[in-house]
Order: C-alpha cells, then structure tokens, then sequence
C-alpha cells in the first residue's frame, strides 16, 4: 500500500474517491454529485488530501482542513475506506500520515467529528439536554460506531453536539495532541 498527495489531474482517482464517499459515507454525501464536489474542494494547497492506493485501487482517502480562526488547529474530514479494505490497516495508516503532513505544517492538534446518523451509540434517539456533558460521561458504543476506531489511534472524546444531523443524531467531538512539545512551553 502507498499514500500520497491526491493529484486534481487524475480524474479516475477523483471519481474513485467520490464512488467511495457515496458508498461508505452517504449520509453525507448521498449523490455522486455532491461526492465530487467534496473531493474537488480537497484541491486547494492550504488542505491536505491524501490516498491509499494498491495498483490503479484507491483503498482510502484522507483529508484536512485546517481552522484558521485557532492556531495549529487541524480538522480531519473526512476519511473514508472501502468496505471491503476496512478492518486492515488502511485507516490506521491513512491517520498517522494525515498528522505528519499537519506537524509540517505547524500544527499541533487534530480534531475531528463523528456523526451517529444510525444510532450506533448511547447518545443517539434521546434528548441530551439539558445536560449533554452527563450523558456524555456514559458513552457506549452498542452498533460499530468508528469513534471507537479513533480512540485506538489516539484522540479522546472531547465533546457532543446534540441533533446536529437531527433530534437523536448527534455529532462526537474528538480530538488528538500530534505536538507533545506545547505541553512543555
């Protein structure tokens, strides 16, 4: 497997990558159209765009944003893998290399958010407020939902926002220190 900079010029990755949005991510993006919007977006030099690739198969893509209104603050989105690729490493290795390409450019720390559309967790088809952080504290994880996936590679839970998607659809705030150094100043 080999990571690189996703190239705009290579239309056939493009398209694989928006096929894979809809197929693995379609609540956010439900049409190919609005996929290929998402991936052409990626193109600009101030976002990291990255893709795992076998061959001529894309097996996953990585991308970050970073938030200009904090300093070295990054977001990961999205990260998506083929069905079929899940649960091998491909996600393991796309994240690590998405913060090294951060830590160049200065960065220090990755966030993320985690949708439960499908009411994988605890948080999801209740009312959270008025105390979202209590209900936070009790976390589970009954249906598969990836939060867990970034907890193996280091980021904690950090915070929710309920019915962001909807009543019962909240969003999983996560995030990860990539710079132990600022600890230190």
């Amino acid at each position: 497997m080999n990571i690189v900079d996703l190239d705009p010029e290579n239309e056939s990755a493009v398209r694989q990558l928006a096929e894979l949005l809809v197929d693995v991510l379609p609540e956010g993006w439900p049409t190919f159209d609005q996929a290929l919007a998402e991936v052409r977006e990626s193109f600009p030099n101030e976002r990291i765009s990255r893709i795992a690739f076998e061959g001529g198969l894309i097996l996953g893509w990585v991308g970050g944003l970073e938030q200009e209104s904090y300093v070295g603050l990054w977001e990961l989105h999205p990260l998506a893998v083929r069905r079929d690729r899940q649960r091998q490493g491909v996600g393991r290795a796309l994240v690590p290399d998405l913060e090294d390409r951060v830590r160049e450019r200065g960065g220090n720390t990755v966030t993320l958010g985690s949708d439960d559309h499908g009411g994988e967790t605890t948080l999801a088809n209740i009312d959270l407020y008025p105390n979202p952080l209590e209900h936070l504290q009790k976390l589970e994880n009954p249906g598969g939902h990836p939060y867990e996936f970034y907890q193996k590679v280091g980021y904690a839970v950090v915070g929710v926002i309920p019915d962001a998607n909807g009543f019962g659809k909240p969003d999983i705030f996560m995030a990860k220190r990539i710079d132990p150094s600022i600890a230190k100043r």
